[in-house]
């Protein structure tokens, strides 16, 4: 038995105990063989689910979620304190001392007039901090490890930045419109198809940015009614005596025009 005293309520210090005490030596083997490669997973699945939560409108949820996220940020600075590198007050101070100096209309004496100003200000600040001596510099350091659509989106709006945009959405429309022409042409045996593939998604990207719409949730809300009207083609082939492969595409492509009148009525 360890030397902890349980209690009514804990706090964050109390959680930071709890895994130094698990990552010591007679703590739980697993906890103690960890590192950052291994648990890295577990960090992004905890934000997605956070994220889950945050869609759900469930603040109950996002309390679960927000501690589980907690957990795997004291866990990771855990393992660096015991390599004697650094602490999670280390982090705590890092980020101070970079939301300071990133507000200065808050801490300093700059004044800003609107939201805009403060973000454009941000992102000056965020260049100078990383050494990033041109906007070429800002977009290589776009994480490569998002998902893809938002990586491109956040690339295109720093290419934005310096003037390297369409003046409207009908430019980012016509990109589209010849990127899948492309790919036609691609899958026919002129050009590499997931290449040019990958230039009709980086264009679709643009133009959900140009229209304001978040690509990840724009894919997101077309997989589920894919998959909603999917279950309804299912449902109306089994209300006719038999399975989906038992009929042809043609008919299933008419099961699929029935759900989706059901579903815009």
């Amino acid at each position: 038995m360890v030397d902890f005293l349980k209690k009514e309520r804990y706090d964050l210090n109390d959680l930071i105990e709890i895994v130094r005490i698990l990552r010591a030596p007679g703590g739980c083997p697993w906890d103690i063989e960890q590192t950052h490669q291994s648990i890295r997973r577990g960090l992004l699945e905890e934000a997605y689910e956070l994220a889950e939560a945050i869609d759900e409108d469930s603040p109950e949820h996002m309390r679960e979620e927000l501690g589980d996220v907690l957990l795997q940020v004291v866990f990771h600075a855990s393992i660096e304190e015991d390599a004697g590198r650094y602490d999670l007050n280390a982090v705590a101070n890092d980020e101070c001392r970079k939301l300071i100096y990133r507000h200065p209309h808050v801490f300093g004496d700059v004044t800003v007039s609107s939201t805009g100003e403060v973000l454009s200000n941000w992102e000056e600040l965020k260049k100078k901090e990383k050494g990033q001596a041109s906007q070429a510099d800002a977009v290589d350091a776009v994480a490569k490890t998002l998902p893809a659509l938002w990586r491109a989106e956040k690339v295109q709006k720093k290419a934005a930045k310096v003037g390297f945009d369409w003046p409207d959405v009908s430019g980012a429309l016509d990109k589209l419109s010849e990127e899948t022409a492309e790919l036609k042409a691609a899958v026919n045996g002129d050009g590499d198809p997931a290449e040019e593939l990958g230039d009709l998604l980086f264009a679709a990207v643009n133009a959900a940015r140009f229209l304001k719409v978040d690509p990840e949730d724009a894919l997101q809300a077309a997989t589920d009614k894919f998959a909603a009207r999917f279950r309804r083609v299912e449902e109306l082939a089994k209300a006719r005596g038999h399975s989906m492969d038992e009929f042809s595409l043609e008919e299933l492509d008419k099961f699929w025009d029935e759900a989706k009148r059901e579903m815009k009525a």
